[in-house]
């Protein structure tokens, strides 16, 4: 067993004067800084009465000193559990109900709402931090020392928990260990050429995988910089983008760069690598994109309860449509749904992965957990792909997205793509809506680009010569724009409920 992220990132750290990361208004925190203020809060943490295996809940505005509070509890041995900002109090309830965090750190705006949430569910300490990083709890640590003896863990101990999106059912509590954390980050590290030149603009939430592990994980083992903006503006990383060299996005940062009449072929020629995660990016924006940039966005696979799954490689040809291939260290099979019997290769079915990235199952579910994983050790992942003849991973939806209509499975994916190839088409989801004779109508809800007007005859027109009759939509509903979460993933449960009655 390893020991645990923070004496593996303090192993290889860079020179204290190097820059870690650098806020959107140009302040500079240095490595020596990072490792100094982590100490401080974690200090905090263990005066606070924090021991190894103790929770601690944040839900806090991203900033340097929120992202310190992640690597506090790296040292100090507990388990960090970050919390989406769009939580509302009700859902912050059942977290901590869940949970039981020993130290609870919120937003000062909030915290009247909060704390009595917090006390219902039996939360011992309640503090503050802002998007300014201000707040009692940096006003306590203000106090102590620059130096901790930090608490000894494996790569076997809890690092993090984190909570999935809860689209069906009660979000559960995917436990990450620091040996998930660690292996998928020196993976990652390598698989994409990261090293101590690299200045990745790092604009994600750090609530999230994406934002939290990959991101600054990566970041903290390569010995790179980082950008550190709030949130995602695109002026602000049309601006920023020259003193970059990479970039971590969602497919909808990439989309609204393109539309940024500034965003263009000499602005991003210097830039190295631009990575694309967390929800599907069209085949028709990778096109768009490259046409514009001359660079290939690179996209990968993961999940809340595994890190990364696959990735576009660095040197070859990133497909679009496609998630590449399962990282070094990992297995991928393609397995029945209802037996779990491995399919031959190029057929649809639920994607299996193994491997030291896969987390150690769902925080006091035993029963959930054991269910998600097959005998052998395979986590069964819920989305449907296919692996190509070349070996490149193609995922074709979730499987409680997959749509039967007249005996027929209509997998989403397939439509959208040609949804998404349509003029004046920029974004579509395929549901599928209760129809009174097929079961399941095939439904596609779709948003125009600026100016233009699309018509639901015109759209079933044009994909009849594209797709099996059973798999055109027998409706095509025009919005402005298709509900999203946070991660900037269509929510599809919404467009279902809202479209319940289409068909009645």
């Amino acid at each position: 067993m390893t020991d645990g992220v923070f004496a593996q990132v303090r192993a290889g750290m860079a020179a204290p004067d190097k820059a870690f990361l650098v806020t959107g208004e140009g302040v500079t925190v240095t490595y020596g800084d990072m490792e100094r203020l982590s100490a401080r809060f974690a200090a905090t943490l263990i005066a606070l009465g924090v021991g190894k295996g103790d929770r601690v809940a944040a839900q806090t505005e991203k900033s340097p000193e929120a992202l310190m509070l992640y690597l506090a509890c790296l040292r100090a041995g507990a388990v960090y559990l970050p919390l989406n900002t769009a939580y509302t109090p009700a859902e912050i309830g059942y977290f901590l109900g869940d949970a039981e965090p020993r130290v609870f750190v919120c937003d000062p705006a909030k915290e009247d709402a909060l704390a009595s949430v917090a006390q219902k569910a039996g939360v011992e300490v309640v503090l503050t931090m802002g998007p300014d990083g201000e707040g009692s709890f940096t006003e306590r640590a203000a106090g102590l020392g620059d130096s901790v003896h930090d608490v000894a863990v494996t790569g076997d101990d809890l690092a993090a928990i984190l909570y999935t999106s809860g689209t069906t059912g009660r979000s559960k509590g995917a436990m990450l260990s620091h040996d998930n954390l660690l292996s998928n980050a020196r993976t990652l590290v390598g698989y994409w050429g990261f090293t101590e030149r690299d200045v990745l603009l790092h604009a994600l939430p750090i609530f999230h995988t994406h934002g939290l592990f990959v991101a600054t994980n990566v970041s903290l083992l390569a010995g790179a910089t980082m950008l550190f903006l709030p949130r995602f503006d695109a002026d602000a990383v049309v601006r920023l983008l020259p003193r970059a060299t990479s970039m971590m996005g969602v497919p909808t940062f990439y989309a609204r760069l393109l539309g940024q009449t500034a965003f263009d072929r000499d602005l991003v020629s210097h830039m190295r690598l631009f990575i694309s995660g967390s929800a599907p990016l069209s085949a028709e924006t990778h096109r768009e994109f490259s046409a514009r940039t001359g660079h290939a966005i690179l996209e990968r696979y993961g999940m809340t309860e595994t890190n990364m799954n696959t990735s576009n490689p660095l040197d070859g040809e990133r497909i679009p449509g496609t998630v590449g291939f399962p990282l070094p260290g990992v297995a991928l099979r393609i397995a029945d749904p209802e037996t779990g019997a491995v399919l031959p290769q190029g057929e649809i079915g639920v994607i299996e992965v193994r491997g030291p990235n896969v987390f150690k199952g769902y925080w006091r579910n035993p029963e959930k957990t054991a269910l998600e994983f097959r005998q052998d050790g395979f986590f069964i992942t819920g989305d449907l792909g296919r692996v190509d003849e070349r070996g490149y991973v193609s995922i074709v939806g979730r499987g409680k997205d997959l749509v039967i209509s007249g005996g027929f499975n209509v997998y989403p994916a397939e439509v959208e793509t040609e949804l998404d190839s349509l003029p004046g088409v920029a974004e579509s989801a395929v549901i599928g809506v209760p129809h009174a004779d097929f079961g399941e109508g095939v439904t596609a809800v779709v948003a125009p680009r600026p100016g233009a007007t699309l018509d639901e005859a015109g759209i079933q027109a044009a994909l009849a010569g594209k797709l099996a009759k059973f798999k055109v939509p027998k409706r095509v509903v025009v919005v402005d724009a298709l509900p999203r979460n946070t991660m900037g993933k269509i929510q599809k449960n919404v467009l279902r409920d809202t479209y319940k009655d289409l068909y009645a």
